[in-house]
């Protein structure tokens, strides 16, 4: 808790099923990032509680979880391979390491680059690492935090598409964090909008929305443009769902009634 007493969020209540792509939508600030980090068991929740899978389990468990962050964070002394070695390394798992580090690279496009150091990387090329670090130890649970903010338009398009190819091929469950519109409905089943600080998602909080997929097999992708989103009217209605104001229902994950006084 800081000094100031500030809370980032309150009454969060959100279920996640498992193979479900779900992101978060908010203004800076509102705590999506926070919610990740409590998830990810980063960060501890001031009340409430995060419960995983049918029996409910307080935590996840090993290699069940893995996370890229706003930044690449790659180790400028060391090579792409070792970079997506690291995770393998802590959980004790060299023995296969170098095959599982080859399967990564391979599923983000970087085979030809596991010699490599970061300083020889492009922004996106460097955004493959980390996704490839995060999938090494083939967690269930894929957590995203505005992984392509930082990234040029053409860029981050591109490598919207090569995440929903992965996501289509793994079926991990995602919970992805962005600031765009676009973004999340191009990649979601599901869209979280979260309202400013404190971010709440109680039925007790009327301005909160969400979009939810009710047709897992129409086509993906979709734009705003396909799914009938308009800024006027923010809300959206789609062959996959509809915006409705409620609680986020779901399995897999979920945090019950939480509160975080931190960002």
């Amino acid at each position: 808790m800081f000094a100031n007493g500030l809370v980032a969020l309150d009454r969060l209540d959100l279920d996640v099923r498992p193979g479900e792509f779900v992101s978060l939508l908010g203004p800076s600030g509102c705590g999506k990032s926070t919610a990740l980090r409590i998830i990810a068991g980063l960060s501890v929740p001031s009340s409430g509680r995060v419960a995983w899978g049918e029996g409910g389990a307080a935590t996840a468990g090993p290699r069940r979880i893995g996370f890229v962050f706003q930044e690449p964070t790659l180790m400028p002394w060391a090579t792409v391979a070792a970079n997506v070695r690291l995770p393998l390394k802590l959980a004790g798992l060299a023995p296969d390491a170098p095959a599982r580090v080859d399967a990564a690279l391979a599923r983000v496009g970087l085979d030809g680059f596991a010699q490599s150091y970061p300083r020889e990387l492009s922004g996106g090329m460097k955004m493959r690492a980390s996704i490839a670090r995060a999938l090494v130890t083939e967690p269930g649970l894929l957590l995203m935090d505005e992984p392509f903010a930082a990234l040029d338009e053409i860029t981050r398009f591109r490598l919207n598409n090569d995440l929903l190819t992965l996501w289509q091929a793994l079926r991990k469950t995602v919970v992805f964090v962005t600031h765009s519109v676009f973004e999340s409905v191009y990649l979601s089943q599901r869209i979280v909008v979260m309202t400013p600080r404190p971010a709440a998602s109680s039925p007790s909080s009327p301005s909160r929305r969400r979009i939810h997929a009710t047709n897992g097999s129409a086509p993906r992708p979709t734009t705003p443009a396909t799914a009938g989103w308009s800024p006027r009217r923010s809300r959206a209605r789609s062959p996959r769902g509809s915006v409705e104001n409620g609680r986020g229902r779901t399995g897999g994950v979920a945090l019950h009634h939480t509160k975080a006084d931190a960002i």
